[in-house]
């Protein structure tokens, strides 16, 4: 039985009627059509913590969507649950499969700067202090990226490049 029909919240049940009859009267293809149903049916496992089954329905959706914005959204999400599982390597990549089929997508920007910082900020307290301030220094250049994107968004990232020197602008738009 799809995720869809197993909502028992009024929100889940009608965010469903909504989707689906957006799906039946969007002017596209029958295919692309299926592949939004499988992303539906894996954003929902996600918000769930299913992530197996998001993970299933993602990679259905991946064989079928065609649309690299779509396509990128989808691959965006699937390192989130990457990321999720502490599985910061393979969250990177997906997140950059992403940012090929879509540049601007400030939210995978800001997550690749988030696994460096974290991931820099592991190296200082083990005493690799250039390793450290390599991975700082990517997870700033990502940091700002996002912010350009998206000015208003990202705040304790814009301080954190101020206060760290990482950058001397106050505003990024």
């Amino acid at each position: 039985m799809p995720r869809t029909q197993r909502n028992d919240n009024f929100i889940d049940k009608s965010f469903t009627v909504m989707a689906d009859i957006i799906l039946k009267v969007m002017p596209t293809n029958k295919k692309a059509k299926e592949a939004f149903a499988y992303y539906r049916d894996g954003m929902s496992a996600q918000a769930e913590g299913e992530y197996a089954e998001a993970l299933e329905n993602y990679e259905e959706a991946l064989k079928l969507e065609e649309n690299p914005t779509d396509r990128g959204y989808i691959l965006y999400n699937t390192g989130l649950i990457h990321a999720s599982n502490g599985e910061h390597e393979r969250a990177l990549e997906y997140y950059y499969q992403a940012l090929e089929l879509n540049s601007v997508l400030p939210q995978a920007l800001n997550n690749i700067a988030v696994i460096y910082h974290y991931q820099g900020e592991r190296e200082k307290e083990a005493g690799n202090l250039d390793v450290a301030e390599d991975l700082l220094s990517k997870a700033a250049e990502y940091w700002k990226r996002a912010i350009r994107l998206a000015p208003n968004n990202y705040i304790e990232a814009q301080n954190w490049l101020k206060t760290t020197g990482r950058s001397q602008m106050d505003i990024y738009f």
